[in-house]
């Protein structure tokens, strides 16, 4: 198999294997149950899976989304969060290559994975993430991208690293006002800690501009969903709707597509 097709596809299947370990993350985070111990096994039957059956992505189709033992349904959430995670790393690479910049955001993108469907299922999002994550996003904000000269240092510090610390700061900052405001102005509290948490995680690994565009478009995004729901299943306007998801989607979409957006809008004003 030719180098440019077999690096592409070690990546591919590299990140489904990670995305095999985020399900575990999923699963068992929640339930503060260890990530290491038990291996793993059917959540229903408890019989160990077999290494055959953990295949990531193939495994679910071979066995037709049930259980070799009890015949109990597999959720689709599992090859879904490999093939996701496997494609965001094949993005990652294709985007920056095989430098540290790819090893940086891939832990970012499986990161906002296992905190989107945590959230989802459980209106959580978990400090064991958010919170190593904002010290992974300034610490590698030190080193990554080293694309500043060094003529440009400001006490020996990258500018990146300004940006990183900024943005998680502001991050911080914003959605804090926003929770302790929210029971006063509209009489439900509209921020939680988690989110605020995240933002600030976000903040880490953007920066504070593409750190504000995941804000107005996890917002956006939010509000349509909102509005989906009130329309079509008549929910009223006090439904919780989680948006750790929104706010994951707003900075993934910085993250591929921020600057363009970014110059886009500026244009325009």
């Amino acid at each position: 198999m030719p180098p440019e097709i077999l690096i592409p596809a070690a990546i591919f299947v590299f990140g489904a294997m990670i995305g095999s370990f985020l399900n575990v993350c999923i699963y068992r985070m929640p339930l503060d149950e260890s990530l290491v111990f038990p291996a793993s096994h059917c959540t229903r039957c408890r019989a160990s899976i077999r290494f055959y059956d953990n295949i990531p992505i193939i495994s679910w189709f071979v066995l037709f989304g049930k259980c070799r033992h009890c015949k109990s349904p597999i959720s689709f959430q599992y090859p879904l969060v490999e093939i996701l995670n496997a494609s965001g790393f094949l993005y990652l690479y294709v985007r920056y290559g095989l430098t540290a910049q790819t090893v940086f955001y891939g832990l970012f993108f499986s990161a906002l994975l296992v905190i989107t469907f945590i959230d989802i299922y459980h209106r959580i999002i978990p400090d064991r993430i958010s919170l190593p994550g904002i010290g992974a996003g300034l610490l590698g904000s030190l080193f990554i991208p080293m694309v500043f000269p060094l003529s440009t240092m400001r006490l020996g510090v990258p500018p990146w690293f300004l940006d990183a610390l900024v943005g998680s700061a502001l991050g911080f900052v914003i959605f804090y006002i926003i929770a302790k405001a929210s029971p006063k102005i509209f009489g439900q509290e509209g921020m939680g800690g988690g989110d605020i948490k995240l933002i600030a995680m976000i903040g880490a690994f953007l920066g504070w501009k593409e750190m504000l565009l995941t804000i107005m478009l996890g917002s956006l995004a939010g509000s349509i969903v909102g509005i989906f729901l009130m329309i079509v299943f008549r929910t009223g306007r006090k439904y919780a709707v989680p948006f750790g998801p929104f706010l994951s989607l707003g900075a993934l979409m910085s993250l591929f597509w921020g600057t363009p957006m970014i110059d886009w809008y500026l244009y325009v004003l």
